[in-house]
């Protein structure tokens, strides 16, 4: 029986660790239009710019950026 409990208690605390592992990641993105900004991307997986969620998924925003012209890189 405490074997039982035992792997139960560890998974659960693999499961809660392992959400906290979701962290926010970020980059500078230049362009000869506008200064340099931060493009993030968030837990969740949506880009932010200077800290304002765009609710875009990261990849397609950046792919965006880079299409028209933006250079990122950390």
């Amino acid at each position: 029986m405490t074997l039982r409990v035992f792997i139960a208690f560890t998974c659960i605390i693999m499961l809660v660790s392992c959400n906290k592992d979701e962290s926010r990641t970020c980059t500078t993105c230049t362009s000869e239009f506008t200064a340099a900004f931060e493009v993030c991307r968030e837990p969740d997986g949506t880009a932010s710019v200077n800290g304002e969620n765009t609710e875009t998924d990261y990849n397609a925003y950046l792919e965006a950026l880079q299409e028209t012209g933006a250079a990122c890189g950390n």
